[in-house]
């Protein structure tokens, strides 16, 4: 069944949640369907999807949200590692199959206002901001082609969802934007991100699998990430903070990242457990990046994070909050106009991160580079033109490393063993 939402009049102020909801409801009482959205700007509130429905936005629609947290009741979700109750998501499905969100349209969060909330009256939102599409315990979930701008928060936000696709997807939030990540998945299985492009104020893709404040420890697992161009973000494909469930197997190849702080970024700390593994690197070219790798399992922004043991580099006893990391490999990797520094990887002393390899990687410095610390962590300063830095790991192998430009040594180690290390260096009055 296809339905087409009745043209709404751009100088309409009413809104068209209603309407919009009608038609969203009536292709799902007769077993689902498309419901287009036709040219032209329509203005509405929160809206549920539901199963079997293709929203499709016709060329020249766009799905104005309004920013008024009134439009966006309160549901139950997770928000930040955290479960408890946040504004709906603009787009909002839970409990849903076969839903997908397709076309040339434009979907707007008018996010500016719920910036100005958060950063200026916090006091005045009564739950979290909403994500622009948040899609929660769903199966067989497609998001393809439409462009997604002005997110209150978080962009795309699946979470306890199975067979999740993101395909030729632009996304743009202004780079001063708080938390506008660009695509979380959160404790998923069968996550596909292919040919978008990403220019967000925080982290391009980001996945999560809860915090130890999660009561349901669930991993997120089978994620291809391929093809995609991510601008300006606090990091390119970030894994965590949010891990406590474990993440595995995640492919990474043929992406672009420019002008992002970090290129691939792990983080977690004491306490979140939960394991990294099987993490694949294949193919991908990062310009005017701070640090094209890291690994930071002493992360200390938000809660408990300047707790004296989450940045203690003595060795602590392991137990079920321990963080574990292992079998991360890269390949074929080329960062041009680094700042900071070429790398910066490390495990816990108490549970060193093992098997990591680097082959086929050139890293070179930018000729004014700009100061900054490469990860968030106790005790880790700016610098500048830094070789690749590694601590804590247990069997590592660099090989057809090429470093240029930087100050001193290309490879600095910090009880580390069983490492072989193929890593050549040109300093900066030879680079």
């Amino acid at each position: 069944m296809t339905l087409t939402s009745p043209p709404q009049d751009t100088t309409d102020t009413a809104l068209a949640t209603t309407r919009l909801q009608r038609a969203i409801d009536d292709a799902a009482a007769v077993g689902g369907g498309q419901v287009r959205i036709p040219a032209g700007v329509h203005r509405t509130g929160a809206l549920r999807l539901r199963s079997g429905i293709d929203l499709h936005l016709e060329a020249g629609a766009v799905l104005q949200f309004v920013a008024d947290p009134a439009l966006y009741p309160a549901v139950d979700a997770r928000w930040e590692g955290a479960v408890g109750t946040v504004h709906s998501p603009c787009l909002f499905a839970h409990g849903e199959k076969d839903v997908a969100i397709t076309g040339l349209g434009t979907i707007d969060g008018a996010g500016e206002t719920w910036w100005d909330l958060a950063r200026h009256r916090p006091e005045e939102l009564a739950h979290p901001r909403p994500t622009l599409i948040g899609l929660h315990e769903c199966e067989r979930v497609t998001i393809r082609d439409v462009s997604l701008r002005s997110s209150p928060a978080w962009t795309v936000h699946p979470a306890l969802c199975e067979d999740v696709t993101v395909a030729g997807v632009s996304i743009r939030n202004p780079a001063d934007s708080p938390n506008t990540d660009g695509i979380n998945p959160e404790s998923c299985r069968n996550v596909r991100i292919s040919d978008c492009h990403i220019d967000v104020g925080d982290d391009c893709i980001a996945i999560k699998a809860g915090t130890e404040r999660t009561p349901d420890r669930v991993a997120t697992e089978n994620v291809t990430i391929t093809g995609c161009t991510m601008v300006r973000g606090h990091g390119g494909v970030v894994i965590g903070s949010e891990m406590s469930g474990g993440v595995r197997n995640v492919v990474i190849s043929n992406c672009i990242f420019q002008g992002t702080d970090r290129g691939i970024r792990l983080k977690t700390r004491r306490d979140r457990g939960g394991m990294v593994e099987n993490l694949r690197v294949t193919g991908v070219v990062m310009d005017d990046v701070l640090c094209p790798l890291t690994v930071n399992p002493f992360y200390f922004c938000g809660p408990d994070g300047k707790d004296p043991h989450v940045g203690d580099r003595e060795a602590r006893p392991v137990d079920a909050g321990t963080p574990q990391l292992r079998s991360l490999h890269l390949a074929h990797i080329t960062a041009t106009n680094v700042h900071a520094s070429a790398g910066h990887v490390f495990g816990l002393p108490e549970a060193p991160l093992q098997d990591l390899s680097l082959h086929d990687v050139s890293i070179s410095f930018a000729e004014q580079p700009r100061p900054a610390a490469p990860e968030m962590a106790l005790d880790v300063p700016e610098r500048v033109r830094s070789g690749i830095e590694l601590g804590f790991v247990a069997g590592g192998d660099l090989s057809r490393v090429r470093v240029r430009g930087m100050v001193g040594e290309p490879v600095l180690t910090t009880s580390c063993t069983d490492l072989e290390l193929d890593v050549r260096g040109s300093d900066v009055h030879h680079g």
